[in-house]
């Protein structure tokens, strides 16, 4: 059987390694979109990769729900000052 030579429209492979517990979480994911593995990886990866390629030209942030919380906790919280920045305050307030 002869091979086809590739052309521009045509779709290449993308192999990935992932650990048990991953390959079984995107299986689920599929599952639940009655859809297969590579569909959903194709899919998701996809989308997600244009978004984050769109807001670096953008240059603006993408944080995911769990990431914009975490950023929103450590801006609100109360500052925790090193050693240095202490010294550097008495010395601004003339303390010596």
């Amino acid at each position: 059987m002869k091979r086809r030579p590739a052309t521009a429209a045509s779709a290449s492979r993308l192999m990935v390694r992932l650990d048990a517990e991953s390959k079984q979480a995107l299986a689920a994911a599929a599952e639940l979109r009655r859809i297969s593995v590579a569909d959903y990886v194709r899919i998701v990866a996809v989308a997600q990769a244009r978004r984050e390629v769109a807001s670096a030209r953008d240059q603006t942030i993408l944080l995911s729900p769990d990431e914009q919380l975490t950023f929103w906790q450590a801006l609100s919280g109360p500052s925790k000052l090193t050693p240095a920045q202490k010294r550097l305050g008495a010395i601004m307030r003339g303390a010596k």
